[in-house]
This record gives C-alpha cells, sequence and structure tokens, in this order.
C-alpha cells in the first residue's frame, strides 16, 4: 500500500465500493459515527475479516448512507479528533496489538465529504484492540472467540500465506506497475532480453509472481515484487520501514552518528549499490607483501556482501517497525535484520539452512545476489581466516539477529571469548569441509609460526575446556590429534554447561 493515494483512485474507490449490494465482511459504511473505542473494535474486526476474505485491504467509510450506499457527507474529521490529549490514529495504534497499518483519507465525492479508512490485513495472527480480537460475521462484529468456526478458519490462513504472496498494492494500472517497479533490472538480473512492449514485460512480471492479475481486471503488486524491484519501498507503506539502514558511528559507541543513509531501492535492484557504498565506507589497512606495500579493506567484501545478504533473506518481515542495518564503528561492523534465526546460532556453518521467504531467497540466488544455498556463512568464516580477524560473531537479541565483523586484533590481544569462538568456528568449517582442526591448522589460522605450537595447544585446550570441540581420539599421541566441533561427537547433544561461541 501506499502512503498516498491520488484523489481520482479515491474516488473511484469510494465509487466501487459503494456499489457494492451490501455491506460486506471486509467494508462498513459509516455516516457520522465515529466513537474512538468502536472505531479500533472495527480496525480489529476488518482487518481479521480482509484476512480470511483474501482481501489486501478492508474499508471503513464515513460519509456513506448504509441502507442504500447513498454519498451523504460527513461532519467526522480524523485528523482533528482527539482522545484526551492524544491524537486519534496515535491512539489507536497504541492500543492496536500486533500493530496494523491503517490510514485515513478525505475526499470529495460529488460535492460531498468522505472519509476512508483504509485497514491492512490481518497476518501471522488475529489483530486485537484492547486486548479482544473482533471479526465480522456478514455486517455484524462480533468477538473472535465467540465465533469459533472463523477463528479456526483465520489461523489456517495464517499457516498457509508466505510473505511473498501478499499484496503491497491492489489494483494498480500496468502504467503504475511499470512507474512503481524498476523493471529493466528484474531483466538485467535474470538475464532475459527485455521485451519491446508492455504486455511482454507485465507477463515476465507475473511469471515470477511480482505481480499477479486483480479481481477488477488491473494488477496487484506482490510483496515479492515491491521488496525486490520498488523503485522506492516508502511508495508501498508499511514495506518502507524494510529499506536498509547504513549508519557510521564515531568510535565505538553508538551515541554519535558520523553519516546514516538509507537504501530506498527493493534488494535486488539496489544490492549492488549498497554494497559499494557500505564497502566505500570500510576504512583500509596497509600491509606490506614481498616487496610492496598495498592497502586492503579492514572487513572482507566477500564477507560484507554474504551478510547483508542473509539479513534480507532471512529476515521477519512479520516483526513491524524494523529493518535490516549495517552500522559502522570504529572496530567492528554490524549486520542486524528483524526476526529471530529458524537455525540454532552456534550451527550457522554446518546446519542446513531455513528460511522463512523461500521464494525471495531462490529468485535473490538465481540473480546471483546470494551464494548457493548453506555456503554464505562458510565464506564469511573462511574470509575473516584469511585476513586473520577474530572470528565472526553471531547473535540473537530479542526478535533479532545480527552478525558482527571485527576489526584485526593479533591473538595476544583477543579476549578469552575471541579466541575459543574463533577456533570453535575454524573447528566447525574444517569438519563440513571432511577435515580436522589440529595444531598445525590453528598456527595457520592465527598467523602462528611452527615455534609457537605450545600457544596453538593451549588455545586448543581452552577451548575443549569451554566445550565448544572435542578430541577425535583421546589417547592418540598429542603430535596426532585431533578435534571436531561439539555437535560432531557422539553425544551430539553437547555439555550443558557448553559456553556459547
Amino acid at each position: 500500500m501506499t502512503t498516498s493515494r491520488s484523489t481520482d483512485y479515491l474516488t473511484g474507490l469510494v465509487r466501487e465500493l459503494c456499489k457494492l449490494p451490501r455491506e460486506t465482511e471486509w467494508v462498513e459504511f459509516k455516516e457520522n459515527n465515529a466513537e474512538p473505542k468502536l472505531i479500533g473494535e472495527y480496525l480489529s474486526a476488518l482487518a481479521n475479516s480482509a484476512g480470511l476474505e483474501g482481501k489486501a485491504f478492508a474499508y471503513l467509510l464515513w460519509g456513506v448512507r448504509d441502507g442504500d450506499h447513498a454519498i451523504v457527507g460527513t461532519r467526522f474529521d480524523p485528523h482533528a479528533t482527539k482522545v484526551g490529549n492524544e491524537e486519534l490514529e496515535s491512539w489507536l495504534l497504541r492500543l492496536l496489538e500486533p500493530k496494523l497499518h491503517f490510514r485515513f483519507f478525505v475526499v470529495e465525492v460529488d460535492g460531498q465529504r468522505v472519509v476512508l479508512l483504509e485497514v491492512e490485513r490481518a497476518q501471522r495472527q488475529p489483530t486485537r484492540f484492547e486486548g479482544v480480537e473482533y471479526v465480522r460475521v456478514g455486517s455484524i462484529k462480533k468477538k473472535l472467540k465467540d465465533v469459533p468456526e472463523k477463528e479456526r478458519a483465520l489461523w489456517r490462513v495464517f499457516d498457509q500465506t508466505p510473505f511473498e504472496i501478499g499484496v503491497a498494492r491492489e489494483n494498480a494500472t500496468s502504467d503504475e506497475v511499470l512507474s512503481l517497479l524498476d523493471y529493466p533490472s528484474y531483466f538485467e538480473l535474470t538475464g532475459r532480453p527485455l521485451p519491446d512492449h508492455r504486455t511482454g514485460i507485465l507477463a515476465a512480471l507475473e511469471e515470477d509472481a511480482l505481480i499477479r492479475k486483480s479481481d477488477a481486471g488491473s494488477w496487484n503488486i506482490t510483496n515479492l515484487g515491491a521488496v525486490l524491484f520498488a523503485k522506492k519501498l516508502t511508495d508501498f507503506g508499511p514495506l518502507g520501514r524494510k529499506a536498509v539502514r547504513v549508519i557510521v558511528y564515531e568510535g565505538g559507541g553508538r551515541l554519535k552518528t558520523l553519516k546514516e543513509q538509507v537504501e530506498s531501492k527493493g534488494y535486488a535492484a539496489g544490492f549492488e549499490t549498497l554494497i559499494a557504498f557500505v564497502n566505500g565506507l570500510v576504512p583500509s589497512n596497509e600491509v606490506i607483501g614481498q616487496a610492496l606495500r598495498k592497502s586492503v579493506p579492514m572487513y572482507p567484501e566477500l564477507a560484507v556482501r554474504e551478510l547483508v545478504a542473509n539479513a534480507l533473506i532471512h529476515q521477519d518481515f512479520f516483526v513491524t517497525g524494523a529493518g535490516p542495518m549495517v552500522e559502522l564503528f570504529a572496530d567492528r561492523l554490524e549486520v542486524t535484520n528483524p526476526g529471530e534465526p529458524l537455525v540454532a546460532a552456534d550451527r550457522f556453518v554446518d546446519a542446513p539452512p531455513r528460511s522463512r521467504n523461500e521464494a525471495l531467497a531462490s529468485l535473490m540466488r538465481r540473480m546471483g545476489i546470494c551464494e548457493e544455498r548453506g555456503s554464505g556463512v562458510d565464506k564469511v568464516v573462511s574470509q575473516t581466516e584469511s585476513y586473520q580477524l577474530p572470528a565472526p560473531l553471531f547473535e540473537v537479541p530479542v526478535g533479532s539477529t545480527r552478525a558482527v565483523l571485527f576489526a584485526h586484533r593479533p591473538l595476544s590481544r583477543m579476549d578469552a571469548e575471541e579466541r575459543t569462538r574463533s577456533c570453535y568456528l575454524h573447528a566447525c568449517l574444517r569438519y563440513v569441509n571432511r577435515e580436522y582442526l589440529t595444531n598445525a591448522s590453528v598456527r595457520a589460522r592465527f598467523g602462528l609460526n611452527e615455534a609457537n605450537s605450545a600457544s596453538a595447544s593451549r588455545l586448543i585446550k581452552e577451548t575443549v575446556a569451554a566445550g565448544l570441540i572435542a578430541p577425535v581420539d583421546e589417547n592418540a599421541a598429542k603430535k596426532l590429534m585431533k578435534y571436531i566441533p561439539w555437535w560432531a561427537t557422539a553425544d551430539a547433544a553437547g555439555p550443558s554447561t557448553r559456553r556459547k561461541p
């Protein structure tokens, strides 16, 4: 949904809704009754009913007579209405759970003032107002718990509806589709020739489920189409909050922001620009080769690319008010996305990937934006080892997932957690490549010479004590000892006291 609607669009929508023979479960008509609590209950009922009916939006209109749907005008002004000292929209939003995207529009139709409330469908769970879930039964508003058959049906809808097939913009004309989506990028990224007529363009977009025919014969732009190829994500209402933010801070904290930018394009259309911008912000280190001094970026460009792609693909789009974020500090780079991972963070290297957004992931893989299934994190760990950086940190703050790349520090300046995490992820990477962690591989990982084998042994011992790795054969000779990650041992549940890497 866009955050603005043209007058022609609103006028046409009001006329179409007034043509309905009766109120439906996703449309309600009022003249002047605008009691705030009643509006809140209708928001819940209409959102839930839209979900049941497969509608992208539901509508509540003031200024339309209920009996014959004649346009009679209204005195209700939603933008001037307050509840106590709080604006109506803010009050309603505060009492809705989960947060719901809705928008009031005021339009003049046939010389009469009409107020239109556009309500986004409920997604993933029923919408509640003041803790109560409502639904429409015909034209009657009821508590959802009093209509158990509808409650069961609604939960079935939530279980079967992935984010990508949802509608970001409904009833768009062909011209609007082509003006809102960066379709040349689609053809370039998929390696398809650009058709010389709009029919061919629209057919190709429909084939990949970026758009689909609407009931009215126009087009619905799907969430998949908008989030990947929007010219501006802000043209699609709540999806605007899913634009990637890039923030540069002074020092190691978030007290002072030096630079902030939002990549407003869809993920596929704007990905290369985004990655180039982020890598352009990463400082460089000078290293001395055999005879030459050269500058290399502080963080591997491939690692940055993979982490950003993962954040886009694996985010939970149903977490409202949050989007992917790249934050650059003096000593680290953090990539955060909404939603907790479906795979345990300490198993990112070896566990088969699971994605909430398989259609999005599949198309982004096809376009070469992300790696083949399961290889992305492996490459991130491998790249940090090549740069001899501390291992990346994968953590799960409440309701989100974060990956952290750290600036170079020699082993002597790493703390115990960094050392054991680096050793653990080294063991994971070796194991998935059918190899073992050894004293020699640890020395190579940290850039230690053979004379420092005792230091490598101490690090291995420290990581074993943390419960993160285990010897393959405890009775093997010291020089022949090999190690595997904790999850590859016979008791794959791992020690209960195991520290997180």
